[in-house]
């Protein structure tokens, strides 16, 4: 991922919490067919390894787990993004010479995959990602609600996936580039829109006078 300076995000606490925060990421593997992506949730545990793993799992009939991957796996978290109008720069008003940008949080988290099939270590995987998501609920489900045999045959259908992590990479483009004027201009019209993204980057929009 290309990273500018202004938008480096190195802080392992601020990476953390954007992979916790998005719901649904990217698996990518290069193979000697070409690169494959997956959506799907993954479960960030910062605990395991030097850098922490990722867990997951696949569809079995998904037919990424079957290709042997070519290097390290990466998995892509994309945080709240927003489009920017040059109209609310307030360099707009003295010299037109603005032109339209994206804003937006991501993380790029890279190391190597493995695919697995045990019973027992897929039955882990799901409740924790299971109990991750249910967690805010009043009443949360839980796997073992389900008839374990159902659970058994579930789980025959699916591939679990294992992500150890060995390098994060993060971007945050927040306006920074930009005069104190423009970027208090970026976020009050972000407030203002009616989209959560939008007025997400406004929160996150650095207001000193740097």
């Amino acid at each position: 991922m290309y990273v500018p300076p202004a938008f480096r995000e190195d802080d392992p606490a601020i990476l953390h919490r954007l992979m916790r925060d998005t719901r649904l990421s990217t698996l990518v593997t290069a193979t000697a067919a070409g690169p494959i992506g997956t959506p799907l949730p993954l479960f960030f545990d910062p605990a395991e390894g030097e850098h922490g793993i990722l867990y997951g799992h696949l569809a079995r009939a998904n037919p990424q787990w079957q290709a042997e991957p070519i290097g390290d796996a990466m998995a892509i978290f994309m945080g709240a993004d927003a489009y920017i109008s040059p109209n609310w720069y307030a360099a707009k008003q003295e010299h037109h010479k603005v032109v339209p940008t994206w804003n937006y949080e991501a993380v790029h988290a890279y190391g190597p995959v493995e695919f697995f099939e045990d019973p027992r270590r897929l039955l882990e995987a799901v409740t924790r990602l299971t109990n991750l998501h249910e967690g805010a609920m009043a009443k949360p489900w839980q796997v073992a609600d389900a008839p374990p045999a159902f659970v058994e045959a579930q789980l025959r259908g699916i591939v679990g996936v294992r992500l150890t992590v060995h390098r994060l990479e993060g971007k945050r483009k927040l306006s920074q580039n930009r005069p104190a004027a423009d970027r208090a201009g970026v976020a009050r019209a972000l407030a203002d829109s009616p989209d959560p993204a939008d007025r997400r980057i406004a929160s996150l929009i650095p207001l000193d006078s740097a």
